[in-house]
């Protein structure tokens, strides 16, 4: 049998989250049987799955059988990255393109993992958003749970002011646009993540702003007015200016044509970029704008565009 005496880290988490994270690999059924059975106690006493635990709180745990898959060893290196700003509540970096946000579907770990390794005396360290894998910038952090509830709030409300710069494949006539598509998600026969406008699906807007025109390709960036998946890449493949680079909603043919050796221009990366992000600071209550300078094989390509 375990004691625990719940930390700021959890203040504020419902006993069930807390518990699946703390027993990685155990069945969320038995998690929520050991709940129902009462032989998880707070403070002595029983709760249901939707208490919400509070610091100083003493929290009572069975033993627990966790699977042999579950316990296997899987090697996690530390990992740094380039840190924009960091506070004893927030840490954001600049996450390269190519690397999973975290571990799943395939990926054995991703940058949250590699973070908890490089920093063992963190107590609590969370992702606030995600990014997709080949999309490189601007990744937010919550040191603290207050934190993570507050920027979670932030991202619910639409309140934060997300961009992007996306270089397009097509000469994009409008300074100023506005797309709004219902987006669908759906799995391929290989279980593949996609999506697709579809009438019934979740109402989302993005708005482009045209930043610089070349022949045959545009630099936009990309307001994102609600957050869901793949949303700038399906707006902009469904308006007919799919992204340099995108393996999943692209041009394939040009795709192929960029990454060849030598190519010129070249370009072996989704062109999509999380730049700037403002948003309210969850302990000052301040504005705090963030900024992610264009990656070097993406200046490398504009510069090629216009020569």
């Amino acid at each position: 049998m375990a004691y625990v005496t719940i930390g700021e880290e959890a203040d504020g988490q419902r006993i069930d989250n807390y518990l699946l994270r703390v027993a990685k690999g155990v069945p969320k059924s038995h998690v929520y049987r050991i709940l129902r059975s009462g032989e998880v106690r707070v403070n002595k006493g029983r709760v249901d799955a939707t208490y919400r635990l509070q610091t100083g709180d003493v929290v009572r745990i069975p033993p627990i059988r966790v699977s042999a898959s579950a316990t296997a060893d899987t090697h996690v290196p530390a990992a740094t990255f380039p840190v924009l700003f960091e506070d004893a509540h927030l840490l954001v970096i600049d996450k390269p393109a190519g690397v999973a946000v975290h571990g799943g579907s395939g990926v054995a770990f991703g940058v949250i993992e590699q973070l908890r390794q490089a920093r063992p005396e963190a107590k609590f360290l969370e992702l606030v958003h995600r990014l997709d894998r080949e999309t490189s910038g601007i990744l937010l952090l919550a040191k603290k749970r207050s934190a993570l509830v507050h920027l979670h709030g932030q991202i619910r409300d639409n309140a934060m002011d997300k961009r992007y710069f996306a270089c397009v494949v097509g000469e994009f006539g409008h300074t100023r646009q506005h797309a709004r598509f219902p987006l669908f998600k759906y799995s391929t026969p290989e279980g593949e993540r996609r999506v697709r406008v579809q009438a019934d699906g979740l109402a989302s807007h993005t708005v482009f702003n045209r930043v610089s025109a070349f022949p045959g390709y545009t630099l936009l960036e990309a307001e994102l007015k609600t957050g869901r998946t793949h949303q700038i890449r399906v707006h902009l493949a469904q308006l007919g200016f799919p992204i340099v680079g995108d393996d999943k909603y692209g041009d394939f043919a040009v795709n192929k044509a960029l990454a060849r050796s030598g190519a010129k221009p070249g370009i072996k990366r989704m062109f999509l970029h999380a730049h700037r992000l403002t948003f309210i600071h969850p302990a000052s209550g301040e504005p705090l704008t963030v900024s992610a300078p264009l990656p070097a094989e993406c200046e490398a390509f504009l510069r090629q565009l216009a020569a």
